[in-house]
């Protein structure tokens, strides 16, 4: 039974060492003197920060992305969102079909358990899917981007096309990466940079099943399958929930959307909630907010984006699993059922594993955190939950916490984008029938 196990693990351990190789190439990169600006140094542990934060698109950053780093290091950084984003096994297997028009029985696991939902007799069609659907929506985003910043702002078409492949690169892969000090608070104001921005991540973060799914039936809703179903529903309720919360919070705060226009201030609780999902980018001082807001928002970071997506977070589905347990229970029903779908006991405790190992981790992260850095609780968890969930949001710390709270933290985004994910490939990869049951004894609960 031993060997079967090994070869059962061996998918997960290969994401984890590739996007592990990623990272030290990515921070052996940024380190070299080209890759920073004249006048600028970079120590180990920034490049180690910039590079984890890149290659798991989260976004936080220990040193100012546009003044920092020279042409050379940003392209760096947008090569790496793009391959963390997409997914380094996915990246190499498009790459083995274009080259050999063959993928091997390991890539075909490997790129199984990164994508997690994928059955290794789908993955060359999907993969190409994948590829097409990244290309298209960058694409579009891009052409967006760039068309207002040539117009609005009179940039040469050039650097607007450089700005506007780098940002929309960002918003798909809900990398939380800018070109400007300020991430994208001078365009506020601004709906025809604000809202594509939004709806990038947000595409961003639905995950490779759904594209399939809506791909496939479009038309015909009834015929979505259920994890179709709960992540577009799920997204819906926390996007337009959380922005209405945001919207609330802040709505007369003078230092983010008090001074404005009641449709901006809409617009900008509507682009928060957006990049609570893991984008990153943020419309005005997220240092500014209230404390109520910065709670909003952990909890949205924490639930994250959707399974095999873009996006970090313990997920809606694991969040949406947790739900249906708890309102069957509630119920006294005998079966968990979602959809007029029965849930598998498997996978319910799939969900709840996923969600105590995170709570954990964010836990222990800011207590951590608490007892190396100056910080207040509320701002130590906002930074926490932020780097778990590949978010990239900051209550302004992130810079100042020291070389040891940005290990921590690098620790923590490289655990969030492989660590939910991996254990639950690890947990649906070990299910076992077997062939005794022991006697059962009911201890105490509640």
């Amino acid at each position: 039974m031993s060997y079967p196990a090994r070869q059962v693990n061996s998918p997960s351990r290969v994401v984890v060492f590739a996007f592990l190789a990623a990272v030290l190439t990515g921070t052996a990169l940024l380190s070299l003197p080209v890759a920073v600006a004249e006048g600028e140094e970079t120590s180990w542990t920034s490049a180690l920060f910039t590079a984890t934060s890149a290659v798991c698109v989260t976004g936080l950053a220990a040193v100012d992305t546009a003044g920092h780093w020279t042409v050379f290091g940003e392209t760096v950084i947008l090569v790496l969102m793009q391959i963390g984003g997409f997914g380094i096994m996915s990246l190499a297997s498009i790459l083995a079909l274009l080259v050999s028009g063959k993928l091997g029985l390991r890539a075909r696991l490997s790129t199984q358990a990164e994508t997690q939902s994928l059955g290794p007799g789908e993955i060359r069609r999907v993969l190409v899917g994948v590829a097409k659907v990244t290309l298209v929506v960058e694409a579009v985003t891009a052409a967006i981007l760039t068309t207002r910043f040539v117009t609005a702002y009179g940039e040469p078409l050039g650097r607007a096309a450089y700005h506007g492949v780098f940002h929309a690169v960002s918003a798909f892969t809900n990398a939380g990466f800018a070109l400007w000090p300020d991430s994208v608070t001078r365009f506020v104001r601004d709906v025809w940079v604000c809202l594509p921005l939004a709806l990038t991540v947000v595409i961003g973060g639905l995950g490779f099943p759904v594209y399939i799914a809506l791909r496939r039936h479009w038309r015909h809703p009834s015929r979505w399958s259920l994890h179709a179903k709960l992540t577009l529903g799920m997204t819906a309720i926390l996007l337009f929930g959380g922005a209405v919360a945001i919207t609330v919070s802040e709505w007369t705060n003078p230092a983010t959307f008090g001074p404005l226009p009641p449709g901006l201030r809409i617009l900008a609780g509507f682009f928060h909630s957006a990049m609570t999902r893991s984008g990153g980018l943020n419309s005005v001082d997220t240092s500014q907010m209230h404390e109520n807001s910065w709670l909003i928002s952990d909890v949205l970071m924490f639930i994250g984006a959707g399974s095999a997506s873009t996006g970090g977070g313990i997920k809606v589905t694991t969040f949406a699993l947790l739900g249906y347990v708890i309102l069957a229970e509630l119920r006294g029903e005998p079966d968990v059922t979602a959809g007029r779908r029965r849930i598998p006991e498997h996978l319910q405790r799939q969900a709840l594993a996923i969600a105590l190992v995170s709570v954990a981790a964010v836990v222990a992260g800011t207590l951590t955190m608490m007892m190396i850095t100056p910080f207040p609780l509320d701002r130590v968890l906002f930074e926490v939950v932020s780097a778990f969930g590949t978010v990239g949001l900051s209550t302004g710390i992130t810079a100042d916490v020291g070389a040891g709270g940005h290990l921590v933290l690098t620790v923590l985004m490289f655990i969030g984008r492989l660590g939910p994910a991996t254990l639950g490939t690890a947990l649906a990869l070990r299910v076992q029938t077997r062939r005794f049951r022991y006697p059962e004894e009911r201890p105490l609960v509640g």
